[in-house]
């Protein structure tokens, strides 16, 4: 038996192909059970056709499996099928066919989605080492893309890396992401200032980071307070945050813009407590810390706000706001901010900004 062609079946039609004389021959298949060549002749006298067009109504029914080739038997000797079997086995041949064909589409598809993102990986490098139309200041859309091209960047550094992070303990991953880094770039003789705040001293993870890093060659201070995160490699490219709820970044290399971060880096520094674990420089760092909540305390800041601006937890900042009141023995807030604006302490060392 010869399948039926599927481009035949869709060009020609339902009805060219399941015309009157083929239905006519097929009922007469079914009523008698089979279609031997013999019967030819019986089925042109029964159904008053030519057996030209019988055998042509025949061989349409084998091409759409209505008739198939009975075991055993000789060729053109055919039985009934019913017609639910029949476009089972008409139409399986090509929806195996199919699923193969849509397999192997998605396997394609797959590779292509694969290597479209290989090589869009390489975006942010390309953006970080200055391509495009206008690479003076770039936006990286999010925390991958922004890390992506910070690595690059600090990776490729000949001279110098300034870092201000705000906060007080940072994340374990960040850390151990970033300590081969570092220690990569101390190892090539580039040098390496961060700057932390004061609760990132008594925070286990960046205190083993500092130390480490301190070790090969680093130099880490702190400050009560810092400004935004901010990295500056070479002095030639800066990075700061863009949008902080998805981590993306504006890579800088502006130059006016970059030596106005770098100064605002070099003011802050000089303003910083270098890094030490000494039990004398611990109450060094808490002194400041007080001092500068009484800053805040006389401008009516509430305990959640100072928190969030010295990068400590709620509860830390409200022992170190019971110590002040201690210190300068007030009884409430009001009297401490009070006190402490009678004792100077009130106006901040560093009123002047870098510019």
């Amino acid at each position: 038996m010869n399948p039926v062609k599927t481009d035949a079946v869709r060009s020609s039609g339902r009805e060219a192909l399941l015309d009157r004389e083929t239905r006519l021959v097929y009922e007469w298949a079914v009523r008698h059970r089979r279609v031997e060549p013999a019967d030819l002749a019986r089925i042109s006298t029964d159904l008053g056709l030519g057996e030209a067009r019988c055998r042509a109504a025949v061989d349409r029914l084998a091409a759409l499996c209505l008739l198939v080739r009975r075991p055993g038997a000789g060729p053109g000797c055919f039985a009934a099928v019913g017609p639910e079997a029949a476009a089972a086995r008409l139409t399986g041949r090509e929806e195996a066919r199919l699923r193969i064909a849509e397999a192997e589409l998605g396997r394609r598809q797959a590779a292509l989605a694969g290597l479209r993102a290989e090589v869009a990986s390489l975006e942010p490098v390309y953006r970080a080492q200055g391509g495009g139309v206008d690479g003076s200041v770039c936006l990286l859309e999010d925390a991958h893309a922004a890390g992506s091209a910070l690595g690059s960047v600090v990776g490729a550094a000949k001279e110098e890396v300034l870092t201000v992070q705000p906060g007080g303990g940072h994340p374990q991953a960040d850390l151990t992401e970033a300590l081969p880094r570092d220690l990569a770039a101390l190892g090539r003789g580039v040098r390496l200032r961060s700057l932390y705040q004061h609760p990132a001293r008594f925070d286990p993870p960046t205190r083993s980071y500092a130390e480490l890093v301190i070790a090969a060659g680093a130099e880490v201070r702190t400050r009560a307070e810092v400004p935004a995160r901010l990295v500056v490699v070479d002095r030639t490219t800066a990075f700061v945050p863009a949008r902080l709820a998805t981590g993306a970044a504006l890579l800088v290399r502006e130059p006016s813009l970059v030596a106005y971060f770098v100064g605002l880096f070099e003011h802050e520094w000089s303003q910083a407590v270098p890094y030490d674990t000494a039990p004398r420089a611990a109450r060094t760092v808490s002194r400041e810390v007080e001092d500068v909540i009484a800053v805040l305390l006389a401008a009516g800041e509430k305990d959640d706000t100072i928190a969030r601006r010295l990068g400590m937890s709620t509860r830390t900042c409200r022992r170190h706001i019971a110590e002040l009141l201690a210190r300068l023995g007030a009884q409430s807030r009001f009297q401490a901010g009070a006190l402490a604006e009678r004792a100077g302490l009130t106006v901040p060392a560093d009123a002047t900004g870098p510019c």
